[in-house]
């Protein structure tokens, strides 16, 4: 209190000068609150760069400067009492600087979380690209490996064709069976084990062990001739195509017994070729309603897509090794190609070949090449890719027996790749041709019968041939000897 005494100022102007001596200590405290601010500041752009600052927070609210800076212009106040302001001032000043500081540590520590996320983002997007070029370059390496593996395997093959001796097929006489119900179709399943005959309207099942015959079964749904059969590549189901315009899915339901699974209504005529995808998923069937139809299967099995630029009844199809690519010859007089799109995977025709002839059966001997026979001419056809115009051309011809001005449209002609062997039904003449390493066909035999109505097939190991003819009224069967 003596200091107050002391004092030659009035209580109205003493309390004034207080009441100033505040008010500078408020602009000292944002003047020093805004310095810290400073500092904090540049402390956060010295930690965003790569030489982080040593400074730590803790270093800041510490700081004495903040208070030592408190200096009063005024000479009347008592230094006591400015000790005691200074003193009253202190903790809520530590207090703000401390709360200040925290702040400014969470905001550095966001950026610094934030730029981490960043880089581990652009880390992980770095990761999935470099993993796809890796996987990319494992698939190019395995393909390139799968396709030396199948070129060798090819060349083995090859090489082993041409070491074999000259062979025939030779009748098995005592083998041969009745059937005098005419035959349209003949198949093998994939093992040789089974054949199925279109006997009119019934499908007769057969055993087949070592060239021999034993009916196991008689199916009957189709209400007219059975002019096409196929089995399919991965069971023992089989399909059929019938004069009644039907397509019948039939299903081995147990050991030599099978049961129609679906009837396919969808052509207004005939059929008269199917084939069948490697993958069992995809039938392709050729009509006399001028139709070509894709049927996919799904729950059930449905038409696709239908080609319709024949303009006469539809006679041969042929799928080519990498099953993206189907032939087809007509009445009309024209060849189609008709190749898949990758994206969609529709069916486009892709080039139309003008012959002078119409034929009843062409057949690929690879993706490049394929052979079209025209009707009752002694001249095989060769057809091959031009690699610039991608677009095939006939390139030659080759001379096989024909012997009769009448033709018939059963018989599908037949390439097998493991033993270059291609057969060529041609008026009454069944042809086995051979191609040779230099791209040669040689006639290695030609066999003769008295008819033109003739119906057959190859077994897959090229082993056995098996016919039926109108005049022996016989399924016969012929084994390959060399």
């Amino acid at each position: 209190m003596s200091s107050f005494q002391n004092s030659p100022l009035s209580a109205e102007n003493y309390e004034q000068k207080v009441q100033d001596c505040f008010n500078e200590v408020y602009e000292q405290i944002d003047s020093s609150y805004d310095k810290i601010g400073q500092l904090i500041d540049q402390i956060l752009l010295d930690q965003i760069q790569p030489n982080v600052s040593n400074l730590s927070f803790q270093s800041i609210s510490n700081q004495p400067f903040i208070l030592s800076s408190l200096t009063f212009s005024n000479d009347y106040i008592n230094p006591i009492l400015t000790q005691q302001i200074i003193s009253e001032l202190q903790p809520s000043i530590k207090f703000i600087v401390q709360r200040e500081v925290k702040n400014k540590e969470q905001i550095l520590t966001q950026l610094f979380q934030s730029k981490l996320d960043k880089e581990i983002e652009q880390r992980k997007k770095e990761q999935t690209i470099y993993m796809e070029i890796i996987q990319k370059k494992d698939k190019e390496i395995q393909q390139i490996n799968q396709n030396q593996y199948i070129e060798e395997k090819q060349k083995k093959q090859i090489i082993e064709v041409q070491n074999l001796n000259q062979f025939s097929f030779e009748l098995i006489i005592e083998n041969s069976i009745k059937q005098n119900e005419t035959c349209c179709a003949i198949a093998f399943n994939s093992d040789q084990s089974i054949v199925v005959a279109g006997c009119s309207k019934d499908i007769k099942v057969f055993q087949h062990i070592l060239g021999k015959l034993d009916q196991i079964q008689l199916l009957s749904q189709h209400t007219q001739n059975v002019n096409t059969l196929n089995f399919m590549k991965n069971k023992n189901n089989f399909i059929s195509g019938s004069d009644d315009n039907t397509i019948i899915i039939w299903q081995m339901i147990k050991h030599y017994q099978w049961n129609f699974q679906q009837i396919l209504n969808g052509h207004s005529g005939s059929l008269i070729c199917l084939l069948l995808k490697n993958t069992d998923d995809l039938i392709i069937s050729g009509s006399y309603d001028k139709t070509i139809k894709f049927w996919i299967k799904q729950d059930q099995w449905l038409v696709q897509q239908s080609i319709n630029d024949h303009s006469n009844c539809v006679y041969s199809l042929c799928l080519n090794e990498q099953q993206n690519k189907v032939i087809s010859c007509s009445n009309d007089k024209q060849i189609l190609v008709i190749e898949q799109q990758k994206l969609d995977q529709k069916w486009i025709v892709t080039q139309k070949i003008k012959v002078d002839q119409y034929g009843y059966r062409l057949c690929f001997i690879n993706d490049n090449q394929f052979t079209f026979q025209p009707y009752c001419t002694e001249q095989m056809q060769i057809y091959e890719i031009d690699i610039n115009k991608k677009q095939y051309r006939k390139t030659k011809e080759i001379t096989v027996n024909c012997g009769t001005s009448n033709e018939s449209c059963l018989f599908p002609q037949q390439y097998l790749k493991s033993r270059c062997l291609l057969v060529n039904k041609n008026g009454k003449n069944i042809n086995l041709i051979r191609k040779k390493e230099n791209g040669e066909f040689i006639v290695e035999q030609s066999i003769e019968f008295s008819t033109y109505a003739i119906c057959g097939s190859l077994s897959q190991d090229g082993e056995y041939l098996i016919t039926w003819d109108d005049k022996s009224q016989e399924i016969q069967i012929r084994k390959c000897k060399e």
